[in-house]
């Protein structure tokens, strides 16, 4: 049971951080950067949406319930 509360807890922090990171990305793209660097922005956003999904999958495994008390990001 203890392995299974750190890894709930792994997967809520990996989920917290990856969706952080998706938020700073597109707060980043509504600056006006120039194109380069918002391509460089579409494709860190991308990679972080991925991360997201990811990291919600695991949750969802790991803990079926804890999507529905709670964290719908």
């Amino acid at each position: 049971m203890e392995l299974l509360t750190l890894e709930l807890a792994r997967a809520r922090q990996r989920l917290n951080r990856a969706e952080l990171a998706l938020e700073r990305a597109n707060a980043m793209l509504d600056e006006d950067c120039g194109v380069g660097i918002n391509l460089r922005l579409c494709d860190r956003i991308r990679s972080a949406q991925q991360r997201v999904g990811e990291a919600k999958a695991r949750l969802v495994k790991l803990d079926p319930a804890s999507m529905d008390s709670g964290h719908n990001g």
